[in-house]
């Protein structure tokens, strides 16, 4: 289930991909199939062993394009561990919600992305999150936890602050609010309840199906309850200064 829009957010082959805050891999493993040369980073190093087991199963299977690489590291998204200008695509999803310095976040991004990279981020929609939060406090009031909720513009402003130019957004998953609202309801870890069972099938079998008619609802929804808010920016080139 991908967050990032790749019609909107364009890969090619060889591009230099950093997935920044990675956890399970979903985008990094889409990035490795159009033939990227992948970077997943995480702090979470359990995560990041089954995100490199699955590269090695994809290379092995054949997934992955001639030419492209993935590679899976743990390490801090608040001191990336790579020289300036070192990708051509930044990938953050679902991330930033967590960092109490998401400015000094930003600031890591820019620097490792060359002029011209661009740079995905999505965040928790503000309303659907909202929602969460006033139905269970349980839901965000945990060990690296969600301590925030942003709105759209003002996630643009920090992206714009960051020195990056936005181009684009939109909104992602909203049957998927629906299930976190009931989870929140009859509590985030209670997956026994009736409504959160019956309706976790509805999304699995959404995702191994992918029906015309879901694909359709979710589409037109999104505008209204989108779980995710996605943003799209470039790094300017600097302007030229000729030598006197």
């Amino acid at each position: 289930m991908l967050t990032v829009d790749f019609s909107r957010f364009p890969l090619a082959p060889g591009d230099r991909v950093l997935d920044l805050g990675c956890g399970a891999g979903r985008h990094a493993f889409e990035c490795y199939r159009r033939g990227a040369q992948v970077v997943a980073l995480d702090q979470n190093g359990e995560e990041i062993r089954e995100v490199a087991k699955w590269f090695a199963a994809m290379k092995e299977a054949g997934e992955a394009p001639e030419g492209a690489t993935a590679t899976a590291m743990e390490g801090d998204a608040l001191a990336l561990p790579f020289p300036d200008e070192s990708f051509d695509v930044v990938i953050i999803s679902e991330v930033m919600e967590h960092i109490p310095d998401d400015k000094g976040v930003l600031a890591e991004m820019v620097r490792v992305l060359r002029p011209g990279g661009r740079i995905a981020v999505t965040v928790p929609r503000y309303g659907p999150e909202k929602v969460c939060w006033a139905l269970s406090d349980a839901y965000h009031e945990v060990e690296g936890g969600h301590i925030r909720i942003y709105r759209a513009d003002e996630l643009l402003d920090r992206i714009r602050e960051a020195g990056l130019e936005p181009y684009g957004s939109h909104h992602a998953h909203a049957l998927h609010s629906p299930y976190w609202w009931l989870k929140c309801a009859f509590g985030v870890d209670n997956d026994q309840a009736l409504p959160v069972r019956a309706y976790h099938k509805l999304l699995v079998w959404d995702i191994m199906k992918k029906p015309l008619a879901t694909r359709v609802a979710e589409q037109a929804l999104n505008p209204l309850i989108g779980k995710s808010f996605v943003a799209y920016a470039t790094k300017p080139h600097l302007p030229r200064v000729d030598a006197k």
